[in-house]
């Protein structure tokens, strides 16, 4: 049992969590109920029609079926996720990534229903859901913005005007929106029009609000974002930063900590900033403010997410800090831990998605049995993933088997270790993102750390996996004939016994 004390104005209550519920799955569920069990606390996981043999459900303390495979009739209920609570105990409810992980209803329903969410208050969510009331927030506290609009845009006549003045290129984004969905970049006056309209009505399919507000379009960034951690007692941290520039169609792929580009002093600014984000909203729990960044190195706020990121392991690798830890001790009313003098950075670490993709077709989703499935070991090495042997890949859900995750002492390191790791990881049945890793492990713009969010377009190509793989078969192909030449000449050289079994039963090689 894990207990904590939180503060009201008038006593002091004591809060205590023996048992959680996750209202997740896959890999996220996995390493959520491995911090747990390791606090002592029992573990509940739901899951769907898809997901009867998934590990998370085989791993937990209990498990209670939710519905069918399609995430909104399962993952995406709330009502049964918090029927599961009350038919198990569970005291509180963690929502991992995705699914209602940023919902403010849920989070005022889980309030509502005496239960505790570990995570931020629906209030803070739903300020920063809203990437024009998160920009308002910041504002609050001077951080810098890209230049743009303030304020939600749909007479398209004012908006050609205001996108004059802030000038060309310029980026239409949704209101509502993230995964690069409602976003559209703009070269000329003429194809303003044109393209306003397209990201009002994606936005509209999207999110269900056509929101839109227009920004400079920055033409070669890094996108840079900060980890954060706040409790109810007013402290808030940062836990330095992560460099997520490798990107396919705005989603993340490659993500490192520390960035290979930021000065200790601009460190310390981005740092302050992502803070003072949080402060804007009074944020409790484990939060990432994300900034995109010039060639010039300044930063501008971008938006805030209020939950737990993919990529936090790599954050937990430089400082050695539990996140999922600090949620659960946070979401009880305890303080956090450490205080930010206590934080520093200690080596380098890096993560790659693995997903069930093809990169050589446009990283078209993949779907079928994991034939093969051997994941890397050794120093360094850190594999997230929710998928075994003989398993299949579900066409309902994201399609990421795992993250792999590797650290060293420095940056070359931990990238030596991570083009180690792809080659010992066995994925056979399916197409995966693990050859495109290590194309960008290996790739002279990425070692050097001279990077953007454009690497995929100016320097991926499916004929690119196509050279490796051809170069590798050449490669074992000389390796055999080689050791075929030398099984001969060994053969050839040994004096036979004419009686002997291995003398009847051998076959020349």
């Amino acid at each position: 049992m894990t207990v904590g004390f939180v503060l009201s104005t008038k006593k002091l209550f004591l809060l205590s969590m023996h048992k959680i519920l996750i209202a997740n799955r896959g890999e996220i569920a996995l390493r959520i109920m491995r911090s747990a069990r390791e606090m002592g606390i029992k573990t509940v996981a739901v899951y769907s029609e898809a997901d009867r043999n998934a590990l998370h459900v085989r791993y937990a303390d209990e498990a209670v079926f939710i519905g069918e495979a399609a995430s909104s009739k399962s993952y995406l209920v709330a009502d049964k996720i918090i029927d599961a609570c009350r038919q198990t105990g569970a005291e509180g409810i963690h929502p991992g990534y995705g699914f209602l992980s940023e919902n403010a209803a849920f989070a005022t329903q889980v309030r509502e229903a005496g239960l505790i969410l570990i995570g931020p208050s629906p209030e803070a969510m739903e300020i920063m859901g809203n990437k024009l009331s998160a920009k308002a927030a910041a504002l609050k506290y001077n951080i810098p913005m890209v230049p743009g609009t303030e304020e939600a845009i749909t007479d398209i006549d004012e908006a050609k005007r205001r996108a004059v003045e802030v000038g060309f290129p310029i980026l239409i984004k949704a209101a509502a929106g993230g995964g690069g969905k409602g976003m559209r970049i703009v070269d000329a006056v003429e194809d303003f029009e044109e393209q306003m309209q397209l990201a009002v009505s994606e936005a509209v399919s999207a999110f269900g609000d056509g929101s839109v507000f227009i920004e400079r379009y920055v033409s070669s960034p890094r996108h840079i974002e900060i980890q954060v951690l706040g409790d109810s007692h007013g402290n808030i941290v940062h836990l330095f930063e992560r460099d997520c520039s490798v990107q396919r169609r705005h989603q993340k792929v490659v993500e490192e900590a520390p960035s290979s580009v930021l000065t200790p002093e601009i460190r310390r600014a981005m740092g302050k900033c992502a803070v003072d984000v949080a402060r804007s909203v009074n944020y409790t729990s484990a939060g990432t403010v994300e900034f995109i960044m010039d060639e010039q190195l300044n930063f501008y706020f971008l938006e805030m997410n209020t939950r737990l990121q993919v990529e936090h392991p790599v954050s937990e690798l430089i400082t050695g800090i539990d996140l999922v830890k600090e949620q659960i001790r946070i979401a009880m009313g305890e303080a956090i831990s450490f205080k930010q003098e206590d934080l520093e950075i200690k080596g380098h670490a890096i993560e790659l998605r693995v997903y069930a993709e093809d990169p050589a077709n446009n990283f078209l989703p993949d779907i079928g049995t994991l034939q093969t499935y051997v994941t890397p070991k050794g120093p360094g090495v850190r594999v997230d993933d929710g998928f075994e042997q003989g398993m299949e890949i579900p066409i309902y859900y994201d399609p990421m088997i795992a993250k792999l995750i590797t650290y060293g002492k420095d940056r070359k390191e931990a990238i030596e270790r991570m083009i180690r790791a792809i080659d010992e990881y066995q994925i056979t049945g399916i197409t995966t993102t693990l050859a495109f890793g290590k194309f960008v492990m290996q790739h002279e713009a990425f070692s050097s750390g001279n990077f953007d969010t454009h690497f995929v377009q100016k320097y991926f190509t499916p004929e690119v996996l196509q050279n490796d793989n051809d170069d590798e078969a050449l490669i074992a192909a000389l390796v055999m004939n080689k050791l075929l030449s030398v099984k001969k000449t060994v053969v050839a050289d040994i004096p036979l016994n004419e009686g002997s079994n291995w003398t009847k039963n051998r076959k020349d090689y």
